[in-house]
């Protein structure tokens, strides 16, 4: 040790030492900053504490770099991916309840690391407001769970918060659930035990649970036979395609480190001509078309296409990282799970009421018409009379959310627009609407290859627009939800979210609608601000992406069948659509989306015919 290292430098050395041996991986980075933020691959980032080393910063510090330490050591991803319920409160409890197991084994055996572990547990209950909880309604129920399997397993007393949130669940919990706790400890040093005994508690708690491995098995077919026909179009439509656009290689120096896009990863057209008899975007995805949408008779233009990408959210990141970015969304939000799937519930519920609400009486069958029986009593040669319930055509519906992947949206915004699609995607999926999910950003900051290009050409005047465009497929119409759902964690990854060209990825959107046979369609856009892109507003006019923007709109709301809703984060974009609303928090995300979308199905559909026929023109 050097005689000129400080306490401070000290504390740091001893603690990445201890997380190391503790982990067993030595090649693992630990890094110290302002904002810590845990587990990134083979790196731990833990806070900064104060250079006087007060002892609270240290043992919270010790109690994240333990936690952190016992996961890696006895957390399997894959096994607990497998295992793991597609219901996100079910999942959030689920995911809690394995930390627990895992630092578990570790406090059984170091006292030491007990003590760091609940003070750090009681830290962060009490940032959370849990100190002030009254009722079981101001906890969630994966903390509350966390908390009792964490007793249950360590057989230790609960530190004050913990007690209290413990007090708050114990009289809503059967004695089942209680006794199903005192068991998982058999399980403890072997996960998938212990997360198929978790699993029998889910049950418990009323859980409507899938079994994992047979839903895997489904999934794989599905998935083998969509491939099978997905291959089978894009191979017919290669043949018809006389100019494809040519997709750039992921080794150009894009920091997202994107593969090569030489398939899936094409531009599309943007143009709505022809789509009708085109068949499911899914299956078939149309390349960008320059003269159509973005021609120079509209004032917009693109400096060139060659560069722009239609990609999914699977090939910008590794399965694994998708993986721990999805259970950091969950971990972020758990406290906000709660709310937002009441909300869905609710909503589920309306749109339920609505597809059953008209009845056919007079029948020869069905259920007996109680209020007609009079005509029987007073009249024997009467015959009884039936009536049935009639659902309205309300199944044949496909909504589609377009998120905006702008560096502005960072945060709070992202993270509870990534949530609220993800819930409100599988509340529909349960009332049979098919719903995609989309995003929209640039794959460099400040032009890219479409710069290169421009200046390589002696930057010719009025250029047009002037970066890559990266549309993001987060989830197919087509594709059921469990499918998709952790690919929702990459708007988490860092680097992704860059500049924002709304009008050309309206327009995209808007046209994969299009292309669906579905009845009625519903475009529902979620953003933080107007559209910006650096690169291209140095060289064209301040409004130049704005304009076109509200041409898009004009163009969707006056003669598409294609039914157009925003929802602005902080920014008034009333001032672009009819049918808008604008929230100042993103907090109030979630219950806005159900709402706007309960209205929407409460009316009837625009017609399609006329509509449909007038954008084609």
């Amino acid at each position: 040790m050097s005689k000129a290292e400080t306490p401070l430098e000290q504390f740091k050395r001893a603690t990445s030492s201890t997380v190391k041996a503790m982990a067993k991986k030595s090649e693992l980075s630990v890094v110290f900053s302002a904002n810590g933020r845990g587990l990134n691959g083979d790196e731990l980032r833990l806070p900064m504490p104060a250079k006087d080393l007060p002892e609270e910063d240290v043992q919270r510090i010790r109690g994240r770099a333990d936690s952190a330490s016992l996961r890696l050591r006895y957390h399997n991803t894959k096994t607990h991916q497998k295992l793991k319920p597609t219901d996100s409160q079910a999942a959030a409890i689920f995911d809690s309840v394995e930390q627990a197991r895992c630092e578990a084994l570790g406090m059984s055996r170091m006292e030491g690391v007990a003590q760091n572990l609940e003070a750090l547990h009681e830290d962060t209950l009490d940032q959370l407001g849990y100190g002030n909880a009254v009722t079981s309604d101001d906890v969630p129920l994966n903390e509350a769970m966390a908390v009792l399997a964490r007793e249950a397993l360590t057989g230790r007393r609960l530190e004050k918060t913990s007690a209290k949130i413990a007090e708050i669940w114990r009289p809503n919990l059967s004695q089942e659930i209680f006794e199903t706790l005192d068991g998982l400890g058999e399980h403890v040093a072997d996960q998938a035990q212990f997360a198929r005994a978790l699993q029998d508690l889910l049950g418990q708690l009323d859980f409507d649970l899938e079994d994992s491995e047979e839903s895997e098995a489904e999934e794989q077919d599905d998935q083998d036979q969509l491939d099978d026909t997905s291959e089978d179009q894009d191979q017919q439509q290669t043949s018809e395609q006389s100019a494809p656009m040519e997709a750039e290689s992921s080794d150009q120096g894009d920091a997202e480190g994107a593969p090569d896009d030489g398939g899936e990863s094409d531009g599309q057209q943007m143009d709505g001509q022809g789509q009708e008899s085109a068949g499911s975007p899914d299956q078939q995805q149309p390349e960008f078309d320059s003269d159509h949408n973005f021609s120079a008779a509209h004032g917009y233009s693109s400096f060139t296409t060659q560069f722009d990408e239609i990609i999914e959210a699977q090939d910008l990141c590794e399965d694994e990282e998708l993986s721990r970015l999805r259970e950091l969304l969950d971990k972020q939000l758990s406290h906000l799970q709660g709310v937002i799937s009441k909300l869905a519930n609710r909503l589920q519920r309306r749109l339920m009421a609505q597809q059953t609400r008209n009845w056919e009486f007079n029948l020869e069958e069905g259920l007996l018409d109680t209020a007609r029986l009079t005509r029987v009593v007073t009249n024997p040669l009467h015959s009884l009379s039936f009536k049935q319930e009639s659902d309205t055509e309300f199944k044949d519906t496909v909504v589609t959310l377009l998120i905006d992947n702008s560096g502005s949206m960072r945060g709070r915004p992202i993270t509870i627009a990534a949530m609220s699609a993800d819930i409100l995607a599988r509340t529909l999926e349960r009332c049979g609407v098919k719903v995609e999910i989309l995003g929209f950003t640039t794959k460099m900051w400040k032009g890219g290859q479409s710069r290169e290009r421009w200046i390589e050409q002696g930057k010719p005047g009025n250029p047009g627009r002037l970066n890559d465009l990266r549309h993001i497929i987060y989830k197919k119409a087509d594709a059921p939800m469990r499918r998709s759902r952790k690919n929702l964690g990459l708007m988490l990854r860092e680097g992704i979210l860059k500049e924002n060209i709304d009008g050309e990825a309206l327009l995209w959107a808007h046209n994969r609608l299009l292309a669906r046979t579905e009845h009625r369609r519903i475009l529902m856009v979620i953003s933080d601000g107007a559209p910006v892109d650096d690169s291209t507003l140095s060289v064209n006019s301040g409004s130049y992406l704005e304009d076109h923007l509200r041409e898009a709109i004009d163009l969707i709301e006056k003669r598409s069948p294609v039914e157009l809703l925003a929802i602005g984060i902080g920014h008034d974009v009333t001032r672009y659509y009819k049918r808008a609303v604008t929230i100042s928090d993103a907090e109030q995300l979630g219950g806005i989306m159900m709402e706007k979308l309960a209205e929407l199905f409460a009316e009837s559909p625009r017609s399609t015919d006329s509509s449909l026929e007038s954008i084609k023109r």
